[in-house]
């Protein structure tokens, strides 16, 4: 008696696959138009999983569900899946005077009320961190009087090209294109400059700056909310903003501040990153709340936006900025390149969300020391 090999057909993969959902986006692989190019032969089954970014947090997870889903259909032999991403294009905050960049797809501010949180670490590291997921990342240092850019990714002695139609070329490191008025004034010279210079100067870096297409451009915003803050706020065409604090409650009265700024324009915050959250010896990897601990939880929770993790103090993080090289590639084992993966993963996801017009479910990130 011979007994016939039942016939993977595309309808039973697809069914297979439609059981794998996206946590973020609260919907099925399938209905999002992720599975791309599915073939069969035989018992062999390959197909790509075109996801909304390349930093997504849970790009293994829906992988392995995929492969196990596929594999339990009868007659499957193989399964083979590609992950790939298509960044899409976020819609900018509203407002008639915002500058238009069709070829950069989003606009993140990372933001503080104050300086000294270490705003600046943050903002380098999550630009890294996307870079290194695969996305075509930008930095644009927008603190025209303390440009911290070039110092923090080795690049001081570097200078813009000039391409065609006079725009400047940005300087090339860690994966980012960047621009930085460190780059245009020398250090030990002072840029003593009014208001209307210091919106001239931002404006000409995000117009006059050959970024090329981007997935996501990051800006370094200066500290506090003053006029270059506004011009940033009110005239780029930023998908959404991250405030970055301390736990102390000095540190959280002026990130409170920065916050209802973005809120006053109508951008989105993306969510709370709490730095220097405690100090984590490298030695007994004993976590001391050196700062207080939960400020910035608290403060997402009050103001009802998403948490999005923790970043805490250690020696290497000083010490790899001062040489010029982020923590992520200099240290990515250590505790606080981890937070900055995750976290930049996060800010990801939630601009999918916030493309897709869903009400994605995010659960604050807390880092579990070991």
């Amino acid at each position: 008696m011979f007994f016939r090999t039942k016939t993977v057909a595309e309808p039973d993969v697809l069914s297979a696959l439609s059981q794998v959902r996206d946590p973020d986006l609260n919907k099925d692989i399938v209905s999002l138009g992720f599975v791309k190019n599915l073939r069969i032969d035989g018992g062999d089954v390959r197909f790509t999983v075109e996801l909304t970014t390349p930093a997504c947090p849970v790009k293994e997870e829906l992988k392995a569900q995929c492969e196990a889903r596929v594999s339990a259909i009868p007659g499957v032999k193989s399964v083979a899946v590609e992950m790939t991403a298509n960044v899409r294009q976020s819609s900018a905050a509203p407002g008639n005077n915002r500058i238009s960049l069709p070829a950069v797809k989003n606009v993140i501010a990372i933001a503080s009320g104050k300086g000294g949180v270490g705003k600046s670490t943050v903002a380098v590291n999550l630009a890294v961190s996307l870079a290194q997921s695969g996305a075509r990342v930008g930095l644009l240092d927008a603190d025209i009087y303390g440009p911290s850019a070039p110092l923090m990714l080795g690049t001081r002695d570097a200078r813009p090209g000039m391409g065609d139609g006079q725009r400047l070329i940005p300087v090339e490191k860690c994966g980012l294109k960047i621009m930085s008025m460190g780059y245009l004034v020398p250090e030990d010279k002072p840029v003593i400059w009014r208001g209307p210079m210091v919106h001239g100067a931002l404006t000409q870096f995000l117009t006059q700056v050959d970024w090329g297409p981007l997935d996501y451009l990051v800006i370094d915003m200066p500290p506090g909310t003053g006029d270059a803050q506004l011009t940033i706020s009110q005239s780029a065409p930023l998908s959404g903003a991250v405030i970055v604090t301390t736990p102390q409650e000095a540190s959280l009265v002026d990130a409170r501040r920065g916050l209802e700024m973005f809120k006053s324009v109508r951008v989105p915050v993306l969510g709370v990153v709490e730095n220097m959250s405690g100090f984590l010896c490298g030695h007994c990897h004993e976590h001391t709340a050196i700062f207080g601990h939960g400020g910035g939880e608290r403060m997402a929770r009050d103001f009802d936006v998403p948490f999005l993790g923790q970043i805490p103090i250690e020696a290497g993080v000083v010490t790899a900025s001062d040489a010029g090289t982020p923590v992520v590639e200099a240290m990515p084992a250590s505790e606080s390149a981890k937070a900055f993966a995750r976290i930049a993963g996060v800010i990801a996801a939630r601009l999918s969300v916030l493309h897709a017009g869903s009400a994605g479910s995010y659960q604050p990130l807390s880092l579990e020391w070991q």
